[in-house]
């Protein structure tokens, strides 16, 4: 990834944090001598490993698991806030024109050589918590333990676990840091002018890159 140095994110906590944010995550690994790309939700344990473990499952159906080389490492791209920016936000842009759109996001790539898991009292914990994680916002929040045992055991019997543990990890802010301090300004005014929920969430990272310099 082309990855300016004015553009890197190096702290493991906050690319971390994008993952447990946006945790569907774009995994490309070779299989049969081409690229293959599956599209899983991942935790993340910060516990395991210098950058961490992703942690998932897929379909038993999913060939990636039969055949899978075992020294070859994958890549997981987890893509965060992302939206376009325009010109018109520039202060810049008004005085002498020379200004262009472009896109603004934040994005992880964690790469790793993943292990799979068929046992079943970890493939029945690990979808207990990714379960108890992402229903905890609703108003009647479902739990594993509410669908019948033998069902459960059933869907179990249908997927494979999968862990990566991390062994390189990158992240790369594009937040219109190459841009002059009006001009940053300008962008987050324009983001929560619009009053989009995408906009705001780059408008946010971008507050947090500038800090104090943002009124």
């Amino acid at each position: 990834m082309y990855n300016p140095k004015q553009n890197e994110e190096t702290r493991t906590e906050v690319m971390h944090s994008l993952i447990r944010t946006h945790p569907l995550g774009a995994w490309i690994s070779m299989g049969d001598g081409e690229l293959i790309a599956n599209h899983i939700p991942f935790d993340i344990d910060p516990a395991r490993g210098e950058f961490g473990t992703l942690v998932g499952h897929v379909a038993r159906g999913n060939p990636i698991w039969r055949n899978p080389p075992s020294a070859i490492p994958t890549l997981v791209i987890f893509q965060g806030p992302q939206v376009y920016i325009t010109t018109s936000w520039y202060p810049s842009k008004h005085e002498h024109g020379k200004a262009v759109p472009t896109w603004n996001y934040a994005v992880v790539h964690a790469v790793g050589v993943p292990v799979f898991i068929q046992d079943s009292a970890w493939l029945h914990q690990h979808v207990s918590r990714l379960t108890d994680r992402h229903e905890a916002s609703q108003a009647l929040p479902w739990s594993v333990s509410d669908a019948p045992a033998d069902y459960v055991d059933k869907q179990l019997a249908a997927i494979v676990g999968v862990e990566i543990p991390i062994s390189k990890l990158t992240g790369k802010w594009k937040m219109s840091q190459n841009r002059s301090m009006p001009d940053q300004l300008g962008v987050v005014a324009g983001l929560l002018a619009r009053k989009d929920p995408r906009a705001a969430d780059v408008a946010a990272v971008m507050q947090g890159i500038l800090g104090s310099s943002f009124p």
